[in-house]
């Protein structure tokens, strides 16, 4: 089966959103139960300083009954209040980070509250295309009463030949958005997304062939096969084109990831091994939903094939959401990345579906 296909479901009230691509699972998002009141990324609350880091500018202030770290917090003192938003889930352990430099985030635009400007993802070249965009969104902000020194937009890639009600209607949205902000109410202002919304904001390039939803067709994500990939996903193994796999495992401190050449040991099976690996890590991190420090130890490969093996691994990132660094070789030949926190790990979700 070839082309992109979205598929909606909701078990235990709970949304699911997957998507497949040429037959395979390619993404997942699963809503967290509604009592998880775990900080997620993209919520926006009303938090109040508890205690300052002078020399770091930044500061511990509660959030949601809890405390968050706040890594922009230079002129506030303890006892202030002032809106942040959440920028990734925490680390085992540690505080949820928090910016005050907030983001209102849609299909076609980000809405940068503070920070004036209309800008356009680099990603759009043409020249006419950028010149439209812009005009359209100066027209939305005009529109908003959010022109000056109020806000600022950026129109992403999606925007792209985009009719011009559509992006209007996307930027006034995000605008009416802001308003609701500054609203007298409980310390949660804006909540994150859910699995459905983040699906229609980011499966977008290319725009899916089809988008089904489970009362159009019943047992949708076992008729696709979503199930059973989950449940190989339980297991830290994950097998590799030509007999190779490699184990993925998270642990308190980072995520380890060991490449095996399996069965076949002739010249050439490990470079094999590693290619197919370096291809398929991004697609495991990204459906375990696992972040933070990755490690991987790659089957024995001389130096000169290393050239190889990240050069795979960076056409393989540079198609993966989640934004990734690659951190390079260590000293005992394993490699490196640092992956953002802005996904729950799967196997915490799947409680309770």
């Amino acid at each position: 089966m070839k082309g992109r296909v979205v598929l909606l479901d909701e078990r235990n009230g709970r949304r699911v959103a997957a998507l497949i691509v040429d037959g395979c699972l390619d993404d997942l998002l699963i809503d967290a139960p509604e009592d998880d009141m775990t900080p997620r990324p993209g919520a926006i609350y009303a938090v109040k300083v508890d205690r300052t880091i002078p020399n770091l500018g930044a500061a511990f202030a509660r959030i949601h009954g809890e405390t968050g770290y706040l890594k922009d917090a230079r002129g506030l003192k303890p006892g202030d209040a002032t809106l942040a938003q959440v920028t990734a889930y925490a680390e085992p352990g540690k505080a949820p980070p928090l910016a005050r430099r907030i983001a209102l985030k849609s299909r076609y635009a980000l809405l940068t509250p503070g920070a004036p400007g209309v800008n356009v993802a680099r990603s759009i070249r043409d020249g006419d295309e950028r010149a439209r965009l812009r005009a359209i969104a100066e027209d939305a902000l005009d529109e908003a009463g959010l022109s000056g020194a109020d806000a600022g937009v950026v129109l992403r890639s999606a925007a792209a030949e985009a009719g011009p009600d559509a992006v209007m209607a996307d930027v006034t949205e995000l605008a009416a958005g802001l308003a609701e902000l500054d609203a007298a109410g409980p310390s949660l202002r804006r909540p994150a997304d859910d699995a459905w919304s983040t699906a229609w904001r980011e499966w977008t390039d290319p725009e899916p062939d089809q988008v089904l939803r489970s009362d159009d067709e019943p047992d949708l994500l076992d008729h696709y096969g979503v199930w059973d990939e989950i449940e190989r996903l339980k297991s830290a193994r994950a097998d590799l084109k030509g007999g190779a796999w490699m184990s993925v495992e998270p642990t308190r401190a980072m995520v380890s990831v060991d490449v095996n050449t399996g069965e076949e040991f002739g010249k050439g099976a490990a470079l094999k091994a590693n290619l197919a690996a370096a291809a398929e890590l991004p697609r495991q991190l990204r459906l375990r939903g696992l972040g933070g420090i990755v490690t991987v130890d790659f089957a024995p490969a001389s130096k000169r094939e290393r050239p190889q093996i990240e050069a795979a691994l960076k056409r393989a990132l540079g198609a993966d959401p989640v934004q990734t660094d690659i951190a390079g070789w260590t000293p005992l030949g394993q490699h490196q990345l640092q992956r953002k926190r802005e996904r729950r790990p799967l196997i915490e979700l799947l409680e309770g579906l």
